[in-house]
């Protein structure tokens, strides 16, 4: 039996202490405090303006980072109907990249022939004349110390084809 009033004894002294309200002052003065705020003094969320996203368009432009190429109407050269990219053939695995990554290294020869070293597309390449290098069909047409020559067959806008000579000149290290 004494047990059972101790245990009460505790239970309420237990429940007693958390009915004080003397520990809550500071928490009692800042819920006053907050009461006593006019109401509607709570800003509007703002509001959100939704996503507009946004399309590139300048995709199949001239890159920003070539020269521009000035071209006069009237002295622009018109293609051939005669002269045209033959599709038949296999692709040769340099023609998958663009000319312009191409840099040429060197030259080799031997009693087979000359050639030439280019470096790009991920490693230096053996080329000979009659190889293909570049995407518009360029095929190249002589090899010497300092210079590779190609001949591009591309497009001339109006449903012909034009043949248009690039060389790659000789990286000399600096």
């Amino acid at each position: 039996m004494k047990r059972a009033h101790l245990a009460t004894f505790l239970t309420v002294l237990t429940l007693s202490g958390c009915g004080s309200s003397s520990d809550f002052a500071d928490l009692q003065a800042y819920m006053d405090e907050v009461r006593a705020r006019p109401k509607g003094s709570i800003e509007p969320l703002p509001k959100f303006q939704p996503y507009e996203s946004f399309t590139y368009s300048a995709a199949s432009l001239r890159s920003p980072f070539q020269p521009p190429v000035k071209i006069e109407m009237m002295q622009r050269a018109k293609g051939s109907k005669e002269i045209k990219p033959d599709e038949t053939r296999v692709k040769q695995f340099l023609e998958g990249f663009n000319i312009e990554v191409f840099e040429m290294v060197g030259t080799l020869a031997n009693d087979r022939g000359t050639y030439a070293l280019v470096s790009g597309a991920g490693g230096v390449h053996r080329v000979k004349v009659g190889d293909y290098l570049g995407r518009n069909n360029g095929r190249i047409t002589a090899i010497s110390e300092s210079q590779i020559d190609v001949i591009e067959i591309v497009p001339d806008g109006e449903g012909g084809w034009l043949e248009r000579p690039r060389s790659l000149s000789l990286k000399e290290r600096s």
